[in-house]
């Protein structure tokens, strides 16, 4: 079984419900001989055969899981009040914000008119709030960090990563409102609304992530070599302000 197989498996079993940990431990040995290239082929492959892109929940789980330990010495390169640092330190917390989005939507796709739980709408008004509650995250991103990097020519990255923000910030306004316009009368629709912007957000989000902690952020270390100008950025973070689950 060639690499891109095996690895179309593993990502269709993740999306059937098994953890990281369990296929981790079957095929270390794949995780650790897999580049970026053949992950993309993977993905390629279940839209090929039928697989929705939001449905590949398993692909940024695996990113994350082989790139962690260079996400760690990122972050061990820098000192706690860095700006990177503390913008890694908040990716955590939202990727916690969408583990617990995916259960709460497994869990809302399962009622039915006779057992509606009013507990899971709440919630996911509460996760909305928490995902809306990540805008100054942004905001210190696009006002403090971006300008910068545009300055020294690096635009690309920059100007996808604001037009995501603005994509984002649009699915999590409507799990904020699907949340407050709740009608039990129209549970189906409910369902399908929450299932489809739930799903977009985990995957897009996760991705969005993936590609600033280990793309991005790099990037910007490496190309912003003068302390000054960091302490700069710093300042304009400050200024901006952070998120209630910041590590302040």
């Amino acid at each position: 079984m060639d690499k891109i197989k095996a690895l179309t498996d593993i990502l269709t079993r993740l999306n059937n419900g098994e953890s990281i940990e369990s296929i981790k431990e079957e095929t270390q040995d794949l995780l650790e001989k897999i580049s970026p290239t053949e992950l993309s082929l993977a993905e390629q492959k279940l839209v090929e055969d039928g697989m929705k892109t939001e449905d590949l929940r398993g692909l940024c789980v695996i990113h994350m899981e082989m790139l962690k330990d260079t996400l760690e010495r990122l972050k061990a390169s820098v000192n706690k009040q860095h700006p990177l640092y503390m913008m890694i330190t908040e990716h955590d917390s939202i990727l916690g914000f969408l583990q617990q989005l995916e259960q709460l939507n497994n869990k809302i796709q399962c009622m039915d008119e006779n057992s509606i739980v009013e507990e899971n709408v709440k919630n996911l008004g509460v996760l909305a709030k928490n995902l809306i509650s990540a805008e100054n995250h942004h905001l210190r991103e696009e006002d403090a960090l971006f300008p910068e990097l545009e300055r020294l020519g690096i635009t690309g990255p920059t100007r996808i990563m604001r037009m995501e923000h603005q994509e984002l910030r649009a699915r999590k306004k409507n799990l904020l409102q699907l949340s407050e316009q709740f009608d039990p009368a129209n549970l189906e629709e409910f369902k399908k609304q929450v299932d489809d912007n739930a799903k977009y957000l985990i995957f897009n989000l996760r991705d969005h992530i993936f590609k600033e902690n280990h793309i991005l952020y790099p990037s910007a270390l490496e190309s912003v070599e003068n302390s000054e100008k960091w302490q700069e950025i710093k300042d304009k973070c400050d200024e901006i302000g952070y998120c209630p689950f910041s590590e302040i």
